[in-house]
Formats: C-alpha cells, structure tokens, sequence
C-alpha cells in the first residue's frame, strides 16, 4: 500500500489538472469522470467542489486568467490604442496555449475579483483620455469579444498551432469552389496567416473606433506603435 503523501483535493488542484487534460481530450472530451480517474478520485468526490461542468469551466476560466497575468504590470504609460493592441494581443496567445481555450473562457464567469483592479485601471485611463465609461466599455468589449471569436475560428481549424484538422485544405476548397474565383481566393485570406489576418482586425477596430469618437472632440488620439504583448485585463 503506498504511503505517498498527496496534495489535498481543492477547487485549484482540480482545475489545474482539468487545463492538462484540456490539450488532449478537447473540450467535449473533459468530463468530471476523466478529471477524476487522472486525480486517482472518484467522480463523486468533485462534486463537492463543482456542482456540474459549467462551474468547473468557470473555475478553469479564471485559473487561465491568474496564469496570464502572473508577474505582469501595466505599463501607465500606455496609451488606449496600445493598451487595447497588448491585451487582445496577449488574450490571443494565451488562449492558443490550451486546445479549446476560447470556448472555455467564452461565457465563463470568473470564481473571483482576479481581474478588477486592471479592469478599474483600464476604466480609468480611457475615461481620462475622454471616453465616457460606456464607451470605455463598449470599447473593450468589442475588441475583447472579436478576439475571443477570432480565436474561436482559428481553434476550430487548427485546435493546437500547426495541428491542422482535415477539411480546412486551401487548394481543395478552391478547387471546389472553382466556379466563384472570388470565394475560391478568399480561402487564404481565411484559413492562413491567422497572426497577420488577426493584426489587421484588431487595428481596423481600434481604427474605427478613434474615428467614431475624435469627432466628437473629447477623445485623445495618439498612433499606436508595435509594442511588446501585454496579457488580458478587460474581461469584465
């Protein structure tokens, strides 16, 4: 009978091995009973800790977010454009890392306050740039919920970087499409080069919504440069 002492079983041990099975069995694979039989438990024994799935992809959720905003700062100098080009540049890679990782951190509820400090301090610097707050927000969320799809889409083709799934062929999908040359040459602006195609977007939002508001005379427009990527602080 083995003696080895074992980590007690907790809400954060629980979610820590549910992200290691995530790359393997996907999501629709992870189920309480595999997270139990890799934690050496019984399924029942999760149950004391989540009540069903959605609260364990609540908790995984959250525990993805602590992960990437460990050992990270906001840098106050940034301005709006650049703090919303580093968040959803680091939401995006954050998310690549887990299989599935979109879907997971879509609709969750985060288990904690872990994000609203850099949320108020996000609120704060575009509210001083002159946004008001519902166009602060309205600004986060539409770049926060582009990613989150960009990354939804991109996951659907390739579920881990490089592991491209069968049916997402550029040139059979042209040849298939051979009769509408437009929607045949297309495939390459949609399955490929998901880091340029991503780039774009998220500078043709940000784009927009400094022309939407400097009309207005109260927003601060500055041109943002390349900068290093910054993890996510706009989950609300």
């Amino acid at each position: 009978m083995s003696t080895e002492k074992r980590a007690p079983l907790d809400r954060a041990r629980v979610a820590d091995t549910a992200l290691t099975l995530l790359n393997e069995l996907g999501l629709d694979g992870l189920s309480l009973r595999a997270i139990a039989r890799e934690l050496d438990v019984k399924a029942p024994a999760l149950y004391w800790h989540f009540k069903d799935k959605q609260a364990l992809l609540d908790e995984m959720a959250t525990q993805m977010y602590r992960r990437m905003v460990a050992g990270t700062a906001l840098d106050p100098g940034d301005t709006w454009q650049e703090r919303l080009l580093k968040t959803n540049r680091g939401l995006r890679a954050a998310l690549l890392g887990y299989r599935d990782g979109a879907k997971v951190f879509s609709g969750s509820r985060f288990t904690s306050l872990v994000h609203v400090e850099a949320m108020e301090d996000n609120l704060r610097l575009f509210t001083s740039a002159g946004f008001t707050l519902a166009q602060a927000v309205r600004a986060a969320q539409t770049t926060y919920l582009y990613t989150l799809g960009f990354v939804t889409e991109e996951q659907g083709v390739e579920p881990l970087p490089g592991d491209r799934r069968e049916g997402f062929g550029v040139e059979e999908r042209a040849r298939l499409m051979a009769d509408f040359p437009l929607s045949a040459a297309a495939g390459r602006e949609i399955f490929e080069d998901y880091d340029k195609h991503f780039e774009e977007g998220l500078s043709l939002i940000i784009d927009g919504i400094a022309n939407a508001l400097k009309g207005r005379g109260a927003v601060t427009y500055a041109a943002p440069p390349r900068g290093r990527d910054q993890p996510p602080h706009t989950r609300s």
